[in-house]
């Protein structure tokens, strides 16, 4: 339990996988610790008809492609699949159902050189504070805790939030249930052509203009837009895509709109997005007052035995995708290797 090693990565998802193939290929000794039972990071917690916005081969992990799906987009289901079998094919070092850090763990404890962060952000959700919420006597969940919409059927129901989550989930809602979109801004739609793959092309560019000290112009759209996967098409043909501007405070049975109209709600689903999952780190007292770690890259400056790769733009461009996560896990560990020698 306590063999040092050189590097210990916390998560077992897809930026901690990433990680671990290349330190694996940079011969250095490495254990990740997950928290879950079993592979599949994050997306074992995702609804159950999600698709990913990009195809197979543009979703993939480093060394190994997804395999293809039959329409082009594959669901939560291959992606768990995809991460087990990957997990297995590289044989990396995960200990599962481990919690904590120093690195002391519910299963013991672990000594290492260097820490890769590799949480992701699905264990912290952001809400949204609106006046009298606690009043609200309905349901209330995440898109973290949604799975189906079995659940609202018949159901009068808000979802709150606009991009990828905020668009899938009211357009298969919408078969079962009498629902309301609410974004802050009107969604924009991605043309039927674009997808997560022509966007993490664009991402690239704009990351080697960066490199290179230039600026560049390209069409509009980035992650945040909406992706025309085959349930958000069917969606739109439907004419069920409409969202509305934010209502002003809840009621006790439901809210009301700023022009004093009050509606009658069942639930709501939030599709808000994600924080950071750094509570990991507060004892090393790394974490800001906006709940990041201050980085160089992506290695901390206030403590330079740590690394954190997958949380977003902030430790690389599109880093917190499949495909994306790949760049910044080789450099971070190409980092490692320097700082070890």
């Amino acid at each position: 339990m306590d063999d040092p090693r050189d590097v210990v990565v916390i998560g077992g998802g897809q930026a901690g996988l990433a990680c671990g193939y290349f330190l694996k290929r940079a011969g250095l000794r490495f254990t990740i610790l997950d928290g879950e039972e079993k592979p599949g990071g994050a997306w074992l917690h995702a609804w159950d008809s999600l698709r990913l916005f990009s195809p197979a081969q543009w979703s993939s992990l480093p060394g190994w492609p997804m395999p293809a799906s039959p329409d082009g987009y594959p669901d939560r289901d291959a992606v768990i699949d995809y991460l087990a079998r990957y997990e297995a094919r590289y044989d990396l070092a995960v200990e599962r159902r481990t919690e904590g850090f120093s690195v002391a763990t519910s299963a013991g404890t672990r000594r290492a050189r260097a820490v890769i962060s590799a949480t992701g952000t699905w264990r912290h959700p952001f809400r949204p504070n609106y006046p009298d919420q606690d009043l609200f006597t309905g349901r209330q969940i995440h898109s973290a805790q949604y799975r189906s919409p079995a659940d609202f059927s018949g159901k009068r129901v808000l979802v709150v939030g606009g991009g990828n989550s905020g668009a899938q989930i009211p357009a298969e809602l919408s078969l079962v249930a009498d629902i309301t979109w609410v974004t802050a801004t009107p969604p924009a739609f991605l043309p039927d052509d674009v997808d997560g793959r022509v966007l993490f092309e664009r991402a690239t560019a704009r990351w080697r203009a960066a490199q290179e000290g230039r600026t560049i112009d390209q069409p509009v759209g980035g992650f945040g837009d909406v992706v025309m996967v085959p349930p958000v098409k069917a969606a739109r043909e439907r004419g069920v895509l409409h969202a509305v501007a934010p209502f002003v405070r809840f009621t006790e049975d439901g809210v009301v709109w700023a022009d004093g109209v009050r509606s009658t709600v069942d639930a709501v689903v939030w599709c808000t997005g994600f924080r950071p999952a750094l509570s990991h780190l507060a004892p090393l007292g790394v974490v800001g007052e906006d709940g990041r770690v201050a980085t160089s890259g992506t290695r901390s400056t206030d403590e330079p035995g740590l690394w954190l790769v997958g949380y977003g733009d902030w430790t690389g461009p599109a880093s917190a995708t499949l495909i994306g996560v790949m760049r910044t896990a080789r450099s971070t560990v190409a980092e490692i290797g320097e700082a070890l020698a």
